[in-house]
Order: C-alpha cells, then structure tokens, then sequence
C-alpha cells in the first residue's frame, strides 16, 4: 500500500536537508556556484542624458565594489549556493549570517499557466516559459504537494543559513500547500522560533461557488533564533472608531492595582492601536501607479508592513521569488539593501525596469556563472566529461563522431554525405573571435580539410556578431545551442530530442555613434540602434500560429522585438554599466509604449584618447546582444 502523504514527509524533510548540506559543502570548495555580473545598472530615465561630473570615478563604482543590491537570473538554489560561497567579481565575501530579513512569495498555485501575452505592433503573441522554466514548474507540481515540499525544503535550509541571527523570514502561502509547509518551516526553523501566522485579507470580485468566498493568505513569520536579540519595531493600526469617540486619541493607561479600571488619558497622543495579525490590505487597483501587470503582484503596502517591521534602515532584505519585484522595490524606497532573484526572464526584466523607473541606486544584474557548467554536472554527474557532452550535442544535430584520434577529445564530428565539419564547444568556455579562427583552421586542417565548418556554443562573447561580420567567411556558421538543452535531456534523454531540439542562428545587433559633440567638461554621445536579428522564429517558446507574425515584424520592423537597450559610453570589456536606457512602456521619452527609441544622447565627462561604447539589447523574448563601437579622439 502507497505511503500517504503524511507517512512521507519525514523523508521529504530528511532528503531536503541531505541536498542543501551538499551545497554547503560545495560552497567551500574548488567548484562552488558563482555568479556574473551582467550589468551594473545606473538607472536613468531621462532621454537627454546623464550627466556625470567626476570622471574619475565611474557610475555605480561603490555598487560594484560592494554588490549589496544585486537582481539575480536563474534557479535561486544556485544563486543562494553563489552567495553562500561569496562573489570574487565584487570582492563580496560569503552572505552566510548576513541576511536581516527574507520574505518569499513562492508559487502556490499548481494550476499555474506557463504563457505570458506579448503585446507588439500589429499583433499579440502567446510566450511560453522557457524550457527550463517549464521544467522547474513542472517538477514542483509533478507528484503535487510532495513535489512542492522537495522543492521548497531545501531552499528554506539555505536561507536560514543565510539570515543573520537577529533575522526573520515570513513565508507567504495559502490554502494549497500552506499547512504542510509549516510543518516543514517548524522542522527546519524550531518550532520555538515561530513568531507569527499573519493573515492577509483582502477584497475582490466574488465569484459564486458552493463555499465561502476565499479572501485571504496567509503568511508565516520565525525568527532564526528566538535567544537573540530580533530586529522588532512595533507596527500600528488606527484606533477604532468607537475608541476615538470615547476616548480621543489620546493614549490610554489601565489601573490593575486594585482590579481593572477604567483606563484614565495622558496627554500624549496615541500612535494607534498595537497591529494585530490580520491585515485587511486591498489589492493593487487596476489603475494603481504601482501596477506593473504582473499576475502575481503584491502591494507595495503589505511589503512596507514586513519590512517596517522586520528591519531598520540599512539592513539587508531577500526575496528569492521576486516575482514583480515588489520586495526590492519597497527596499529601496525605505533605505534598505536588497538581494532578490527568480528563474523566470519575464519577472527578472519587469523587476529590472520598475527599479529604474523609480531611479533606484545603482545596482548589479547578475546571472548564475557558468549555469550550463551547473546544470551539465546536475545532469551528467560531478565528474562529467566535456567530451561526452559534446558527442550528445554533435549526435543531436545530426553529426557524426570524427575517428578518435581525430576529434579533439570528441568535440568533432561530420555531417554524413556532406564535407561539412561540426564543432561542438564546451559550456565552460565562450565561443570569441579565436574559437571561430581556430574552427577556421581546423576545416583547413582536419583530416585533409572540409568545404564549411559549423560551430556549436552554449555562451558568446560581448561583439560575437560583429566578429562573425568582420570575418565574412560564407563558410563558416555560428548556431546556437538551446541554453535549455541540459534541462530537456534531464527530462527526456537524447532519445527524445533528436526531432525537437532547434539549434537557431546567432542574434545581431547592429547599432552606431551618429555624433560626439564635446563642450568644455562634458560632451554628448549620440548612440542609435540600426537593427536587429532575431534568433530563428522556430528555436522561441511560441505557439506555431504566431511565427509567422513574429517573422513579418523582424523583417518589417525589427527594432520593434527590443524591449530593453543600455549603453556604457566607456566600456572595459568586463563589466557593462549602464548609465542609460530606454524600454518599451517608458512613455516618458516618445510615448509609444509598444517601441523603445531608437536614439538617444548620453552626456558624459570629456576626455583625451579613445573611448569604447558597448550598446547592449534585450529582446521580448529575453535574448540579450550587444554591439562594440570604438571611437577616436574627436580632437583628432
């Protein structure tokens, strides 16, 4: 007979905990998770510029050194694994014990749609998730509530190893999974530490069922140690009004000396009655300046509650399912650091944009370093070879292996009945201007040469397509290796891909600098977008019926699919700062909020010699790109 679920949650809670110690341990050792910094992002709304008056210190530079408010892509498991272990690119050390609050939204609803409406010029489109979105859903509804708990129990481990000893986590829930997961909060937190079951309740429109109308979360609060001193500031709610009428709002003092008695005024005003643990708290209003249209969106009030209440300015908050980013966004406005996440590209850019819309301080934009690296060793095993990935990857676009000796460690092979040689490059490394040469060399070379020579990568250096152009060798080809594919192949095996896996073309972005205007200290960058390459329509999570829209708009509008684009007007070919952006919905520069602009001045402090301005693109579909402009002294 089946083990009911309740028969197996010990196991779920001990298997949990086995996980997370093993990041743990691998936190301090030679192959621990690391994340990338992607941008520094500056946030300036303002199309005439940004005006900069200490050239010697770049925008952001504290940001950098200290990354304290960072947006993370990717599984938060490995990013708090990457935090846990510290960030060498800023010089962070280990976040372990550094957290004052966490408060997490995880997804709750196992009926949940993996499709996000696309509203472009002309038409509007129907995204899935990503595959490896789809899969992470999938996997933490795949056997229901007990999926659920195997996810969650080992993230909540690492993020009690996270928060500081004064800290607190509120985990927000409902009636799905709500009560099982407490159990597992108690196993892992101390059923001692519990502080709180708060609800919140809230209005909306009724909908008529059998039952009473379900109006209502509920949110979990513990500390990390009940023995330390916790950061608590007392919260108020008005006083009710029959206590006005009686009473004024005048403070009230009880006399239990000789039994009750009517409590007798002072003469300093109340601060409200002390706040109870039901919060009526409406939900944000359809037009609301807050709405984002994020389905998932918390109110910015309950947010301000939490953390009011939980933290003092200064103190470090994380949210490791941003979601819309209301958590980084309350953070910011009350003088707190933030760390947030989340796997999904949609919630990561409207995050990224409501933070530059409400010109946030600067901050990081990371990724998880090397996630394919990551996900080839959760797929393939620790000691995975690079070789017998590559054999997969050559064997699902149709190549066969080069004789042994032949293949470089098996990362070659040869399109039958064709003179058409297949290199397959490694997840550790991105393919640059020398892996393309060097594949140049090797269709010269290997076994007495061949006609053309495709590359296969997983990561691309900043420029690759430029690189590409500037070779203008017909026989060469630069595909793209689904980022998903290490997921599907955990799903499915290579058995079950070869007619599914799409290896696209490389996406372009081509812009320009239409003028350099120095004036005194100062001088205006002029930086227009000229065009833009979608990946092939067949490698996107759409639906069949929308390609053909979506090919009509790249070859009629192209510049219409970008929905974010930044410029670092002196870029180090290591860390993109972006000091300016534009992005669709940002009706401030042009008022069209279907198109971003397509030029726009940075104004920057003067200096002699060369400067090198990066552009850099994100599409609708959250494929980035970027284009390198080097530019001469215009006194020369």
């Amino acid at each position: 007979m089946a083990k009911s679920l309740l028969e197996k949650l010990p196991e779920i809670a001990r298997a949990g905990k086995r996980q997370a110690e093993q990041i743990l341990e691998q936190s301090a050792g030679p192959h621990r998770v690391t994340l990338q910094t992607r941008e520094l992002v500056v946030p300036n709304r303002a199309a005439a510029g940004f005006d900069l008056s200490d050239a010697e210190a770049p925008p952001g530079a504290d940001a950098l050194k200290t990354g304290s408010n960072r947006l993370i892509y990717g599984d938060n498991l490995l990013a708090m694994a990457a935090l846990l272990a510290g960030d060498e690119t800023t010089g962070t050390g280990s976040f372990r014990g550094k957290v004052d609050l966490i408060y997490i939204d995880p997804p709750f609803d196992s009926k949940a749609d993996y499709r996000t409406k696309l509203q472009l010029p002309g038409s509007d489109v129907e995204q899935r998730s990503t595959i490896a979105e789809q899969h992470a859903y999938s996997d933490t509804w795949a056997k229901g509530t007990e999926s659920y708990l195997e996810m969650i129990v080992p993230r909540l481990v690492l993020m009690r190893e996270l928060l500081a000893d004064s800290g607190t986590i509120y985990v927000h829930l409902d009636w799905h999974v709500g009560h099982y997961v407490k159990l597992m909060i108690d196993e892992i937190f101390g059923k001692e530490n519990f502080i709180n079951e708060v609800i919140w309740r809230y209005r909306r429109w009724p909908t008529r069922t059998a039952s009473y109308q379900r109006m209502h979360d509920v949110i979990f609060s513990y500390a990390k140690n009940r023995r330390s001193e916790r950061t608590w500031n007392q919260q108020f709610e008005e006083l009710a009004p029959s206590t006005i009428q009686t009473w004024g709002t005048k403070k009230q003092v009880a006399d239990f000396s000789q039994g009750y008695r009517k409590p007798s005024q002072t003469e300093e005003e109340s601060a409200g009655a002390l706040m109870s643990d039901v919060w009526d708290i409406g939900v944000i209003a359809p037009i609301a300046k807050e709405r984002v249209n994020y389905s998932t969106q918390k109110p910015e009030k309950l947010l301000q509650r939490i953390i009011g209440g939980a933290t003092n300015p200064g103190d470090l908050v994380a949210d490791f399912f941003s979601g819309s980013g209301t958590t980084a966004a309350v953070a910011e406005k009350t003088g707190r650091r933030w760390i947030t996440s989340d796997l999904g590209k949609p919630a990561v850019m409207i995050t990224r944009k409501r933070l530059i819309d409400d010109e946030a301080k600067p901050f990081l934009y990371q990724a998880i370093g090397d996630y394919q690296v990551e996900q080839a060793r959760s797929t393939l095993g620790r000691r995975y070879r690079i070789g017998d990935l590559a054999q997969t990857v050559l064997g699902l676009y149709g190549a066969l292996p080069l004789p042994p000796d032949q293949s470089l460690g098996g990362v070659l092979g040869q399109l039958p009945g064709e003179s058409t040689l297949v290199y397959a490059d490694s997840p550790a490394r991105q393919v640059t201007r020398s892996t393309l040469q060097r594949a140049q060399h090797l269709r010269e070379s290997a076994m007495g040469g061949f006609d053309r020579v495709v590359v296969l990568g997983w990561n691309f250096s900043a420029g690759i397509g430029e690189a590409v152009a500037s070779l203008a060798d017909p026989r060469l080809e630069v595909k793209v290796i689904p980022p998903d594919l290490l997921d599907q192949l955990k799903k499915k095996g290579a058995s079950g891909l070869a007619d599914r896996v799409v290896f696209s073309t490389l996406q372009y972005l081509r812009a320009s600098v239409t003028g350099r205007f120095p004036s005194g200290d100062v001088e205006d960058i002029v930086v227009r977008l000229e065009d833009y390459v979608l990946l092939s329509p067949d490698a996107l999570s759409i639906d069949s019926k929308d390609r053909p829209a979506i090919r009509d708009l790249a070859n009629r509008e192209p510049l219409a699919l970008i929905e974010y684009w930044a410029v670092d007007p002196d870029y180090d070919g290591e860390v993109f700062r972006s000091i300016w952006q534009d992005y669709r919905g940002n009706t401030l520069n042009d008022g069209d909020p279907l198109r971003v602009i397509t030029e726009g001045t940075v104004t920057v402090p003067r200096r002699e010699g060369r400067r090198v301005v990066c552009v850099r693109a994100v599409d609708v579909f959250g494929f980035e790109s970027e284009a390198i402009i080097e530019l001469q002294d215009p006194a020369s």
